[in-house]
């Protein structure tokens, strides 16, 4: 297919599904069978919409994600609540401290959990999850699986425990993670997304962390494609009610995308619409054989996108980059949207996409 279109991945919450899970095991929440069922409406709701609006490869909204602080907070705490060794009492970020500006009130919101035990695998549960939605649709249902490993480590608290630093923290988070991924694959999933905004962390500790952050990332997506399995790799500047990380993202892709040429990932899954696609042009420095899922969509802003809007975007990336290389979805998650909004940029993209297919000639 020709410019398929997707999501990044988190959709918001139909007003009605109240429901949170507050740390527990989606098997102990799921006791409450009003919690089950309303949890279930909601991934079937969620998908429809996506249906409607014409995507191509659908999530299932993370409906998982509890509201928790930071819009997005529980992108990180849905993890950090069921990492066996992390204490999931909220404290102070780490990096608190040297954050200025706008990262300050982000730092406060989401906070940090400490490390007090060796880590090893908790109910994350992501095949589960995705087997129940993916029942709900013929369309492929994407698993978005993040926060990654690196991202996870730099937000955590090493004050006690066998583990005392970010660098070991995540390359012991790695089984972690291949583990669940295992389970997705053996569930049948066929599209792998990783989300791991640890891509941005040579920005703060230096360059010669990007080795690292390159090592964890190919060791956690490392044969799956070998089976049959799309991956991808998101890692976008951040999304705080609306605001970005700027410390963290300082100099953007034109700095990062270097780091990564030998990342195993099949696809890089970054945004542009927020800015406009200013970076378009750094699509033509990507290998031969990368995609790219581009965001033209910006979820930054509740205003819904012209179907011609988007359509220019598109144009701008097939400037630098062939369209049999592109993907298009999101900016970023739109958890934090009003569901109206959501709805309408979805089906924006879709006409975007549908304008330039015929453009180009094909469907």
């Amino acid at each position: 297919m020709l410019l398929p279109t997707t999501m990044v991945g988190s959709y918001p919450r139909p007003r009605w599904f109240t429901y949170q899970l507050e740390g527990r095991d989606i098997f102990e929440a799921f006791k409450v069978i009003h919690h089950h069922e309303a949890y279930e409406d909601a991934v079937r709701t969620v998908v429809k919409d996506q249906e409607l609006a014409g995507l191509d490869v659908l999530t299932d909204g993370q409906m998982n994600f509890d509201d928790y602080g930071m819009g997005i907070g529980s992108f990180l705490w849905y993890w950090y609540e069921r990492i066996v060794g992390v204490d999931p009492v909220k404290v102070v970020h780490p990096a608190r401290s040297k954050a200025k500006g706008t990262d300050v009130a982000m730092l406060d919101e989401v906070g940090s959990a400490r490390v007090v035990g060796p880590v090893a695998r908790g109910p994350v549960r992501l095949a589960t999850m995705w087997k129940m939605a993916q029942r709900l649709t013929d369309r492929p249902i994407k698993a978005c699986v993040g926060a990654g490993p690196v991202q996870l480590a730099m937000g955590l608290t090493y004050e006690s425990g066998p583990i005392k630093g970010w660098r070991d923290m995540a390359r012991a988070l790695v089984e972690v993670f291949r583990a669940e991924i295992e389970d997705l694959v053996e569930a049948g999933c066929k599209h792998v997304q990783l989300e791991d905004l640890g891509a941005w962390v040579p920005n703060l500790t230096g360059r010669d962390d990007a080795a690292l952050v390159l090592e964890v990332t190919n060791r956690v997506l490392e044969g799956w494609a070998d089976r049959g399995v799309t991956t991808s790799w998101h890692f976008c500047f951040g999304n705080t009610w609306g605001s970005r990380n700027h410390g963290l993202t300082k100099g953007g892709y034109e700095n990062a995308l270097p780091w990564y040429r030998e990342s195993i990932a099949q696809s890089f899954v970054i945004d542009f619409a927020c800015r406009e696609m200013e970076d378009a042009r750094l699509l033509a420095t990507l290998q031969d054989s990368r995609r790219v899922d581009v965001g033209v969509i910006d979820v930054r802003s509740l205003e819904v996108e012209q179907d011609e809007q988007v359509a220019e975007r598109i144009r701008k990336v097939l400037r630098h980059i062939a369209a049999e290389r592109v993907t298009l979805t999101t900016d970023c998650g739109m958890k934090q949207l009003p569901r109206y909004s959501a709805v309408g940029k979805l089906r924006a993209m879709v006409a975007g996409a549908r304008i330039v297919r015929e453009e180009l000639g094909r469907s």
